[in-house]
């Protein structure tokens, strides 16, 4: 007795124009979700690209002579902290450009899986970045009197007040990418059940 193995039953119209709704209702939310994470870490990057803040500073040299009255500038470039956080946040930027090609023309199974650890891959380089800004904001902000670093925000409190925006935005901005990357896993995984 030969034993016929039954291919799966074909889907009805009503089923097949369900399945359809659903994956342009998943690739609808993905772009979506890009679009989000694009428009997020690129406003950080430009948030800190744009971020100066020039104030006088009475400088002492010595109790009998009148103070000196220096400007000094805070500007994104002269922390090396936050030149890694603004270029991660510009080259996250790109990514989900290129990202948000691929994922609209070619959401094909093997573009969804490398789009998901690319999308990992992000998470984690712009959680680097906002930890490495952050801790450099602390200080800032709070100053270290173990080893006699000042407060700075104290002067500088515009500068520090788009730093911490830019810092915020990128946070969000990674959250969409960790959330993405769910997403196509999710996505991968039904798919994988359903053969």
């Amino acid at each position: 007795m030969k034993i016929k193995w039954s291919s799966s039953p074909k889907m009805t119209e009503e089923e097949a124009t369900a399945e359809q709704l659903t994956r342009a209702g998943w690739l609808y939310h993905e772009l979506g979700l890009r679009l989000a994470a694009l428009g997020l870490t690129l406003a950080a990057a430009v948030v800190v690209g744009v971020d100066k803040e020039t104030e006088v500073v009475s400088v002492s040299i010595a109790s009998s002579l009148p103070p000196l009255r220096v400007p000094v500038t805070a500007k994104w470039n002269y922390m090396s902290s936050i030149v890694y956080f603004m270029a991660s946040n510009a080259i996250a930027s790109s990514y989900a450009i290129v990202s948000l090609c691929f994922a609209a023309f070619a959401p094909r199974d093997n573009i969804r899986l490398v789009l998901g650890i690319l999308d990992a891959g992000m998470v984690g380089f712009l959680l680097s970045a906002n930890g490495a800004c952050a801790a450099i904001g602390v200080i800032a902000r709070e100053g270290n009197s173990h080893v006699h670093w000042n407060k700075v925000c104290d002067l500088f409190s515009t500068f520090c007040n788009r730093m911490a925006a830019a810092v915020i935005l990128s946070l969000i901005g990674s959250s969409l990418f960790l959330f993405l990357t769910v997403l196509n896993m999710v996505k991968l995984h039904e798919k994988s059940r359903s053969r």
